[in-house]
């Protein structure tokens, strides 16, 4: 997002961006309403008339405690996840990122232990770090903490993938917008390549 942000600010300054901090929910309301012009989520199920576009991904990954014995492992086998505690996002406040984590642990036959529910990717980090549980984030995010002793591992197995998609009305036409969509996809486009998108005429 702030790689985004910064490439908006440097291409079209005269263009005011403004971001709220919403449930999936509100999100949906406000972009039905014409409050917001695009939004990002963790889940595609948005109802009609809302175009849900898979923009960004990241690995699933464990954050780890310093010295926790699971760091024995280059890859953390999901059965040996799930016999500590966990702190995952809250359904209410990160529900696409919540249904995204639970149908990974639904893989296993264990249920598991959650330790805490949060609204806020920082303090799931501030309890990793306390050795309080192991969170389950994307892995840039656990990467860039700046929590002392978090340590990020993957999963074992082929790595489970958290997808980013970017919300809009399917009746959008504005030229500004479509640009703004452009720029979101250069910035997972290998080598800055941007792909082209059909552009209508402000209405």
């Amino acid at each position: 997002m702030p790689s985004l942000l910064a490439l908006c600010r440097e291409e079209e300054p005269e263009v005011e961006i403004r971001v709220f901090e919403v449930s999936l929910s509100q999100q949906i309301k406000g972009l039905n309403d014409d409050l917001y012009y695009v939004g990002f989520a963790q889940s595609d199920q948005v109802g009609e008339g809302i175009a849900a576009d898979a923009v960004w991904s990241d690995p699933l990954w464990v954050a780890v405690p310093a010295r926790h014995p699971l760091l024995k492992h280059k890859r953390i086998p999901l059965d040996e996840l799930l016999r500590y505690p966990l702190v995952l996002c809250d359904p209410q406040a990160c529900e696409g990122h919540a249904q995204q984590v639970e149908r990974v642990l639904r893989r296993a036959d264990m249920e598991p232990l959650i330790a805490e529910r949060v609204a806020s990717f920082d303090l799931m980090m501030a309890l990793v770090s306390a050795g309080f549980a192991l969170g389950l984030a994307g892995a840039s995010h656990i990467k860039s903490s700046r929590e002392p002793g978090v340590v990020a591992r993957p999963l074992a197995g082929r790595s489970p993938i958290l997808t980013t998609y970017l919300l809009r009305r399917e009746a959008e036409t504005s030229v500004t917008i479509f640009r703004f969509i452009e720029r979101v996809r250069a910035i997972e486009s290998p080598e800055g390549v941007r792909p082209t998108l059909p552009l209508e005429p402000d209405t």
